[in-house]
């Protein structure tokens, strides 16, 4: 039988959800939520207690409150991140582009801001439990008409190759294996041209306008390459091309 999206690891153990937040509404309204869709959800109102269960439970996911009664919740990620590479998606009121930058920097995968919807919020989640089975040597990474094959490096967009320059191919790939993951400004310009580059946005905005004319049907309506403003890029995982 084939499992479905929240079932993880070898005994088929349905996956399991750290959801820390202090107001004990949105940590009901978020177990009511996740458990409806078969997940099993652990729970952590403070920065401590959040820690101590993500290591002593090891959860498949973290669903992260910014705003902690004990600490910032920006050190909840960067504790975690010593040591797991789960994956971690904050919900925070702090909207500011400098707090999504902050958290996604530090190491979150991705960031929604409250009020949300409960079905981005867990298409989200659905994509970063697959980035947990994905690896960056997987041979083809598939995403709708898309397909990045990283050993060849060969793209395709519904069979048909695009040719991209090496610098293109580069930015492709680095969004393909963290597909649905938004990735900052800061964190592509050092994976694609390397340090000293953190800063020059233009250079990444041109050659995401070049990819985008390769690889989009309408560049003008991206369905694959989504700007997160002010923040960076994300590669939809899911993408509807209307076609």
């Amino acid at each position: 039988m084939t499992r479905t999206a929240t079932q993880r690891g070898e005994d088929n153990r349905l996956a399991r959800v750290l959801v820390v937040d202090d107001e004990r509404p949105m940590r009901r309204l978020l177990r009511v939520v996740l458990a409806g869709e078969g997940y099993e959800v652990l729970e952590a109102e403070d920065a401590s207690t959040a820690v101590r269960t993500a290591a002593a439970d090891r959860p498949d996911a973290i669903i992260l409150d910014l705003g902690l009664p004990d600490g910032d919740g920006i050190e909840v990620i960067e504790r975690v991140r010593e040591w797991s590479a789960v994956p971690i998606i904050v919900l925070s009121v702090r909207d500011q582009e400098r707090e999504k930058i902050r958290a996604l920097d530090a190491g979150a995968d991705d960031y929604l801001t409250k009020p949300f919807g409960t079905g981005e919020l867990l298409a989200r989640l659905r994509a970063a439990l697959r980035r947990i089975v994905r690896t960056a040597d997987e041979p083809v990474v598939t995403l709708g008409d898309l397909a990045v094959d990283v050993v060849r490096r060969r793209v395709t967009v519904r069979g048909q190759e695009v040719h991209l320059t090496s610098t293109e191919y580069t930015l492709l790939k680095t969004l393909a294996v963290n597909a649905g993951k938004v990735m900052t400004h800061r964190q592509l310009l050092r994976a694609v041209w390397g340090p000293g580059y953190e800063d020059a946005v233009h250079l990444l905005r041109v050659n995401m306008s070049n990819l985008r004319r390769k690889i989009e049907p309408d560049p003008v309506k991206p369905c694959y390459l989504i700007t997160e403003p002010g923040v960076g890029y994300r590669l939809r995982e899911a993408p509807q091309t209307g076609q």
